[in-house]
């Protein structure tokens, strides 16, 4: 009997233990996608992050993995997240994705081989060729979905990058020793 591999490729499951670096797109990704203006205007943007998918990528930075978000908008909200969950990168205002991770991939010394992005919409698909994996919420885009290795049950903003670092995390071995820290 095979091990189980949570919805995930058996090829990519092998590749997901091998991943060293996470590139994530923000908005559709980390967030719902909505952009909620205050009576500010874009001064007051408001954004919906996910509290599961943030202590997710705490657990891969404990687990020496680097975290790069790329967006091509920018706020001051995608920031303070950013900070709060120390991201590796925060590029905004991203002119083409594939180009700021292969920049990020130099910058840290990893190859394409050892990357997973995830993305949800055609600005997206740049990251597909450089990266061992590529992931999508539910919620992105027909193009992208037909495109990933890996479609999450849950929509970006409701835990879809809680589901990949989840299983990042098992299938390198990890996920135990971080359910029984959580039972001391």
């Amino acid at each position: 009997m095979s091990a189980p591999t949570h919805g995930w490729s058996a090829p990519a499951w092998a590749k997901l233990a091998r991943i060293e670096l996470v590139a994530l797109d923000v908005d559709g990704v980390l967030t719902d996608g909505r952009i909620v203006y205050g009576y500010q205007g874009p001064h007051d943007e408001l954004m919906h992050f996910h509290v599961q998918d943030g202590l997710a990528l705490r657990w891969l930075k404990k687990e020496g993995l680097r975290v790069v978000w790329i967006t091509g908008r920018g706020c001051a909200a995608t920031r303070a997240r950013a900070k709060e969950l120390e991201a590796d990168e925060l590029v905004e205002r991203s002119a083409h994705k594939g180009t700021d991770l292969r920049a990020l991939q130099q910058r840290f010394g990893v190859a394409r081989e050892n990357t997973l992005a995830m993305g949800d919409d055609l600005p997206d698909l740049a990251l597909r060729g450089d990266c061992a994996l590529f992931a999508a919420p539910a919620n992105a885009c027909d193009d992208v979905k037909e495109r990933a290795d890996h479609v999450t049950r849950a929509i970006g903003g409701h835990g879809a990058v809680r589901e990949v670092c989840e299983a990042l995390l098992r299938a390198r071995g990890r996920w135990s020793a971080i359910v029984d820290a959580a039972l001391r």
